[in-house]
C-alpha cells in the first residue's frame, strides 16, 4: 500500500461541505433555509416560537396530549407547556420500553425583560427600566434597533399579545450610548463595566400630553398603550414583555452563504427539529421532539428542561403501552441540539483548532460540554458517540466534531446534563455559530441544513 493510501484510509480529512455538493442538494439547502428565515421572523421569543410550533404541529396532523389517551403507531401528539414549550411525539411500532428516539432543544435567547414596575420618566423622558436575561455583552445592546414583544395579563385576567418594532409602520426603541466626545472616563472601564445593567433602560418617547403636573410624558406614553392593548400601568406587574432586536433573518456574505438574525441560539436547532419530525413517517421507536424554555439560565422552572413536564408527557404515552417509564428512559437515545462557536479567525487565541467547529464543515458534535475541567459536562461514552457517527454516515450527514474554545478560555453547557440525568444516553449536537449571544449571531446555511438532516436521521435510526 502507498504512503498516500495509507493516508487516505488511516488519516482524518474533513472537508468543506460545499465539496461535491450537487445543484439539487443547494437547491434544497436554499429552500430549506427560507423556511427557517420565515421560523425566525415569527418567532422571537419562547412563546412566539411555541405558539408557531402548535399551530404547524396542527397543520401536520398532531392532536393535544391528553392524560388516559389511548396512543397506537403512527399516531402524532403534543403536548404544549405553559405556552412557553412543546413536546411532540411520533408514535413508533415498537413498543416504548424500546425506548424513544428524542431531539431536544430551547427556543429561549438572551434579551432584555422588563422589570415588574418599569415604567418611568426622567428630565422628560420616559423609559423603560430593565433586567437582562441569559448571557450578553451589555455595551452590544446600545445604540441599536430594538422591538417590544410579549403578553400582559390584564387584571380582568385577559390577556393580550404585544408586538412594537416589526412593521416597517411601527417605531422602534432604542438604549442610549454616550457620545465618544465625553467618554473618556467610560473608555477607561472594562467591556464588562461600559455599560452596567442599570443603564439599559429603553427610551419610549419625549412628547408631553396636554396639561399640568408632573410626569406628562410618562402620561402620554401609557395613554398610548392604553388605547391600543387596553392596559393600565399596574398590569405591567402580570406581564411578560421582552426587548429584542428588530428586523428581520437576512441573507449575509456577499455569496449569500450565511444567515443573520437574533437568537439562532437555539431556535436553528429548534427548527430543524421540528420540520424533521414533520417530514417523517411512522418511525420503527416513537420519535420525540422537545422544545425547551428558561435554557440560558439554567433550565429552571416549570418550563425548562429540569422540570416534571417531560416525565408527565412521557409518562402518559408510556401508561398508554403499559410500559414503565424508567425502562422507556433506560432504552432512549438524545441528541441534545444545540449550537457550537464556530472558529472565528479575528479571534483564533480562545479556540484550539484541532478540536472547534467551523461554518460549512457541518453539524458540530460535542463529546462533552461543561468549563475548564468539564465543569458541570455532560460527556458522552465512546459508545454514544459511535451511535451517533454511525447514524450520520448512514444518512449522508455532513458532520464534524467540537468543544467550545481552550480548556482554561471558559466554556458553557445545554440541555443535555438534565437529560442524562434521567438515565438517557445523550450526545451534544448543532450549528457552528459566529457571534454568538450577540443582537444578530451567523451561522451557515450549509449547517443549519445538515442539522436538520441530522435530527432526521436521530428520530428514524
Amino acid at each position: 500500500m502507498t504512503t498516500e493510501e495509507l493516508r487516505e484510509s488511516l488519516l482524518s480529512a474533513p472537508k468543506n461541505g460545499y465539496v461535491g455538493m450537487t445543484a439539487e442538494q443547494k437547491d434544497a439547502m436554499n429552500a430549506y433555509c427560507k423556511r427557517y428565515a420565515a421560523f425566525m421572523d415569527a418567532a422571537k421569543t419562547e412563546r412566539e416560537a411555541t405558539a408557531w410550533a402548535v399551530a404547524e404541529a396542527e397543520k401536520n396532523g398532531f392532536v393535544p396530549f391528553v392524560p388516559g389517551m389511548s396512543v397506537k403507531a403512527g399516531d402524532k401528539i403534543y403536548y404544549n407547556n405553559r405556552d412557553k414549550a412543546i413536546a411532540l411525539a411520533v408514535i413508533g411500532t415498537e413498543s416504548l420500553d424500546k425506548g424513544a428516539n428524542i431531539c431536544a432543544a430551547h427556543v429561549d435567547s438572551p434579551r432584555l425583560d422588563l422589570k415588574p414596575n418599569p415604567l418611568y420618566e426622567d428630565s422628560e423622558v420616559t423609559y423603560f427600566k430593565t433586567h437582562y436575561y441569559g448571557g450578553i455583552k451589555k455595551y452590544q445592546w446600545t445604540a441599536i434597533e430594538l422591538a417590544i414583544h410579549g403578553v400582559v395579563c390584564r387584571k380582568d385576567g385577559t390577556r393580550v399579545d404585544v408586538v412594537i418594532g416589526e412593521d416597517v409602520n411601527d417605531p422602534i426603541v432604542m438604549v442610549s450610548d454616550l457620545l465618544p466626545h465625553l467618554a473618556a472616563d467610560q473608555m477607561q472601564k472594562t467591556a464588562s463595566q461600559v455599560i452596567a445593567g442599570e443603564q439599559l433602560n429603553v427610551i419610549l418617547g419625549t412628547e408631553p400630553i396636554e396639561g399640568e403636573g408632573a410626569d406628562l410624558v410618562k402620561l402620554n406614553i401609557m395613554k398610548l398603550l392604553n388605547e391600543k392593548y387596553g392596559i393600565t400601568e399596574d398590569d405591567f406587574q402580570s406581564a411578560e414583555l421582552c426587548i429584542v432586536p428588530a428586523g428581520k433573518c437576512r441573507e449575509a456574505g456577499l455569496d449569500r452563504s450565511l444567515l443573520s438574525a437574533y437568537g439562532h441560539d437555539d431556535r436553528v436547532c429548534s427548527y430543524a427539529e421540528l420540520e424533521a419530525l414533520f417530514t417523517i413517517d411512522t418511525p420503527t421507536k416513537t420519535a420525540v421532539c422537545i422544545l425547551a424554555d428558561k435554557e440560558e439560565i439554567g433550565s429552571v422552572g416549570v418550563t425548562g428542561m429540569q422540570s416534571a413536564y417531560f416525565e408527565h408527557f412521557m409518562g402518559g404515552l408510556c401508561d398508554a403501552q403499559g410500559v414503565k417509564l424508567e425502562d422507556c428512559f433506560a432504552n432512549s437515545f438524545c441528541l441534545s441540539a444545540d449550537v457550537s462557536n464556530a472558529f472565528d479567525p479575528n479571534f483564533p487565541e480562545v479556540s484550539e483548532r484541532r478540536n472547534n467547529s467551523r461554518l460549512n464543515y457541518g453539524v458540530s458534535i460535542c463529546k462533552y460540554t461543561g468549563s475548564r475541567g468539564k465543569g458541570g459536562a455532560s460527556d458522552a461514552s465512546a459508545e454514544a458517540m459511535a451511535h451517533i457517527r454511525k447514524t450520520f454516515n448512514e444518512a449522508g450527514v455532513k458532520w464534524q466534531i467540537a468543544e467550545l474554545g481552550k480548556v482554561d478560555q471558559g466554556g458553557g453547557g445545554t440541555v443535555a446534563a438534565y437529560m442524562a440525568n434521567r438515565n438517557i444516553v445523550t450526545v451534544d449536537a448543532g450549528v457552528p455559530v459566529l457571534s454568538m449571544h450577540a443582537p444578530l449571531e451567523l451561522v451557515s446555511k450549509l449547517d443549519c441544513y445538515h442539522t436538520m438532516l441530522a435530527c432526521k436521521a436521530v428520530y428514524l435510526a
